[in-house]
């Protein structure tokens, strides 16, 4: 997407496919977590989110794709119903502060360190793919990992880092390595169908 917009005939144009594509992942991002499974034993759900956060990075690099993830975000804080449907967790600015704050406030992170790989070559292999996804599902699950841990012991958080791990992170590792995968082996396809990766040399 990235290098498709880069094509573009001005500089005006290049700007506005730019705008278009990190909208666009912002919106699927905001459409993967309307498919949540709630799991028992944790207020974390299950949802296709790290799959969108981190194969939009790799197609639209580092700073586009943080960028679809702070638009994402800010539509939430504003209060647009863009996070996971729960019983339990507020939409709106308050579920940043919940539970599950931290993967939610880690996403343009994770985006632009898998968007900085991919803006290397990262995403012209399928390992080397699957490297750059798993380094930005590395981020998502620490940041997150470490926020609930707060949120259960805010005095210590490191005697409720058990407790945090397991219900914010075993529950979760099997299917989010095989999002990864999935990711991973989408993008070379990307490349080869669209051409779009003429336009980003390997370094």
């Amino acid at each position: 997407m990235a290098a498709l917009a880069a094509r573009s005939d001005s500089p005006s144009s290049a700007r506005l496919m730019r705008a278009a594509a990190a909208l666009f992942v912002a919106v699927l991002t905001a459409a993967a977590a309307q498919v949540s499974l709630p799991l028992p034993l944790t207020p974390v759900p299950l949802t296709l989110q790290p799959m969108i956060v981190l194969l939009g990075a790799a197609a639209l690099g580092s700073r586009l794709g943080a960028l679809s993830q702070v638009l994402y975000l800010a539509a939430g804080i504003a209060g647009l119903p863009v996070f996971a449907a729960s019983p339990l967790l507020p939409q709106g600015a308050a579920r940043l502060l919940g539970p599950t704050g931290g993967y939610l406030l880690s996403y343009p992170l994770a985006a632009y360190a898998v968007g900085w790989l991919a803006e290397r070559g990262f995403d012209r292999r399928y390992l080397t793919a699957a490297c750059a996804m798993l380094a930005g599902l590395a981020i998502l699950s620490f940041s997150g990992v470490a926020w609930l841990a707060l949120a259960l012991s805010p005095a210590n958080p490191l005697l409720a880092a058990g407790a945090a791990l397991e219900a914010g992170l075993y529950p979760f590792v099997l299917a989010d390595i095989v999002k990864v995968l999935v990711a991973a082996g989408a993008l070379p396809g990307l490349w080869w169908l669209t051409g779009a990766g003429a336009g980003r040399p390997e370094r």
